[in-house]
Parts: structure tokens; sequence; C-alpha cells
């Protein structure tokens, strides 16, 4: 358990490091994503499954939404040229390297609270309960009704389907394609 954790958590100091070393978009969206997986790590060692789980999946989700952007829009194609980031970047390593050390001085050398009851039976409801109180099920709700926006909005964003182009049965001999210049043209 020990050495998973210190394993992470160097893991996630040198691919957060990597942000900054890295020449390429792709690259630096990656090792970003690298570092977000160890600290999700960290989070389940820590015992809190619920939270560890979600930050995989909004990390995850939010980076590969992050390279397909980069491969539909950048001039650069899918981000995978070298880049250099001209924004003070010696100031900014400065800056980070020196928030780092300071953050780490005061994990070491601040004396922690002894630990007063017993913890939570349920550690993921006590969070949600921290976190929302009352207003749980309203999240809940807000959580399906985004979720079945997000699939309507999607659905009614095109106004053909598979069965449009090539029939019912999906059996037609070629494409009914009203667009033209698509697959199987």
């Amino acid at each position: 358990m020990v050495v998973t954790f210190w394993v992470l958590a160097l893991a996630a100091v040198v691919f957060g490091f990597g942000v900054f070393r890295l020449n390429s978009m792709a690259q630096v969206t990656f090792s970003l994503l690298a570092s977000f997986l160890a600290v999700a790590g960290l989070v389940l060692l820590l015992g809190l499954g619920y939270l560890g789980v979600v930050i995989v999946l909004m990390m995850v989700i939010e980076m590969v939404i992050m390279a397909i952007f980069m491969i539909m829009y950048m001039m650069n194609p899918a981000g995978l040229m070298p880049m250099a980031m001209y924004h003070n970047k010696p100031g900014a390593m400065t800056i980070s390297v020196g928030t780092f050390v300071l953050l780490a001085t005061g994990i070491l050398l601040v004396d922690w609270p002894q630990r007063t009851g017993a913890p939570a039976p349920d550690p993921t409801f006590a969070l949600g309960r921290a976190l929302m109180g009352e207003q749980m099920l309203t999240m809940m709700t807000l959580g399906i009704t985004l979720f079945a926006t997000i699939v309507a909005t999607v659905v009614l964003s095109t106004g053909r389907g598979r069965y449009d182009r090539l029939g019912d049965d999906l059996d037609a001999r070629s494409a009914d394609d009203p667009l033209g210049g698509g697959v199987g043209r």
C-alpha cells in the first residue's frame, strides 16, 4: 500500500511536470491525463471509491474531447507538430516549482490534527451529504435531465440517420444520400 502510494505520487508529479516539458499538444494532453489518473489512484487509496471513479471518468472524457477538438480544429494536424509556449516559460516554471516546494514543506512541517471520533460508515454518502446537503435529490435529477438533454440534442442535430441512406432494412444496393459525396458513393 505504501509502495503503491509513492509510485502513484511520483507518477502524478512526473507526468504533471511533463505537461511543461513536452512539445506537442497531443503529448501534453495525454501527460496531463496520466497525471490526473495517478491522482485518482491516490484518491482510491484513501478509500474514497466514488470520488476516485468520478475523477477517472471526468478526466478521461475531458481529455478525449480535447484531443478530438485538436484533431478537428487545429491548424497543427492533431496537435502532433512541435510547439513552444513563449508565455514566460521560465517564470511559470519558477512559480510552479516554488508553489510545489512551499506546499510540500507545509505538508511535512505542519502538525496534523489527531482524529476525533470514528469515520463515517459510508464515506461516499458522508461526502455527498457534506457537499450537497439537502439538495442531493435535486442534483441527481439535474444530472439525469442534463444527460437526457445532451442525448436529445445529438439525436435532433441531424436530419437523417443510417436508415435514411440504405433503407429500413439497410439492404439498399447503393446509398441514397441527399448530400452526396458520402461513404458508399
